[in-house]
């Protein structure tokens, strides 16, 4: 089985560049292997309460964190050569784009998968598609929604159990891009 990425961002307003915090879950053989979880320094930093009511952070928690590139290079490596998936990923994927953007980096054209369009095909019948109700039908329990790292594992858990019942061991095998 493939080694993969889950990825999760939360921003700090509506700006897809205005990210704040990100969770990482490495994946290899089926197993998870490693997570990553960093707060962000949002530029500028700023939050609305909308954002702030969804995920509890603001402008407090991440005034002493790092920019955003310095986040990334650590990260970057750890990526490189590897499928990321996010659920509902052209937010996570916008958000990845637009904050290269913003700090005038290139961007390693990441390829994403996304869980959400896949539990549509694959679970036509539940009530929604939101990450807490996939992750609770793939037997989950996603307890602290909204944090990046909580969300990134629901993500991967989610992808592996997928994989699972499609009898895949690659995530381009469940065409869900």
């Amino acid at each position: 089985m493939e080694r993969f990425a889950a990825i999760d961002f939360e921003t700090a307003n509506g700006q897809r560049s205005s990210v704040c915090s990100v969770g990482i879950v490495l994946v290899e053989n089926g197993e998870i292997t490693d997570s990553i979880y960093s707060l962000i320094r949002p530029r500028p930093n700023f939050y609305t309460r909308w954002t702030t009511a969804i995920h509890g952070l603001s402008s407090a928690d991440t005034l002493d964190a790092d920019d955003f590139p310095v986040v990334w290079e650590g990260i970057a490596p750890q990526l490189e050569g590897i499928p990321l998936v996010a659920h509902n990923s052209p937010f996570d994927e916008g958000c990845l784009k637009a904050v290269h953007s913003l700090y005038g980096m290139s961007y390693p054209d990441y390829t994403f998968y996304c869980t959400c369009r896949l539990s549509r095909r694959q679970y036509p019948s539940l009530v929604n598609h939101q990450l807490h109700t996939v992750s609770a039908h793939c037997g989950y329990n996603l307890a602290n929604h909204h944090h990046a790292l909580a969300d990134a594992e629901a993500c991967a858990k989610i992808a592996l159990k997928l994989m699972e019942e499609k009898g895949v061991s690659r995530l381009c095998d469940l065409l869900i891009r």
